[in-house]
């Protein structure tokens, strides 16, 4: 009897999968920040990416340093480290001023380097603005 596993094989977050995100139909709302809003492409970047962690420090933050409470407009960047271990967490106010800033240890995280847009309490990637 020839038995084969079912094996299903997890998408890969690509870069050049993200370009095709521009605008959104549907809106995710957070579960525990129920004030913030992100898009599909975003949603698409948690679910491929293994990135919930990602938006939940996002949010966290935007809901818990003063220094971003009143910001209209936000840039995030998430970079690995050259090192190939951990990576940085940034947040401008999209003229390069740093607002935030915040070293992560360990992740796992796919791509080299990804950036959202948060405008008006929604979380976007700059493909989607």
């Amino acid at each position: 009897m020839n038995q084969t596993a079912n094996i299903t094989e997890t998408p890969t977050l690509r870069a050049e999968d993200l370009r095709n995100f521009c605008g959104t139909e549907t809106w995710f709302r957070h579960s525990l920040y129920r004030a913030y809003l992100y898009t599909e492409g975003v949603q698409y970047v948690a679910e491929t990416g293994g990135a919930y962690w990602l938006i939940d420090k996002i949010f966290d933050c935007q809901s818990c340093v003063p220094s971003l409470q009143n910001q209209e407009f936000c840039v995030w960047t998430l970079k690995l480290n050259e090192q190939g271990e951990g990576a940085r967490l940034t947040c401008t106010d999209g003229n390069e001023k740093e607002l935030y800033a915040e070293n992560i240890i360990f992740t796992d995280f796919p791509l080299t380097q990804i950036r959202f847009y948060f405008q008006n309490n929604v979380l976007l990637l700059t493909s989607e603005y």
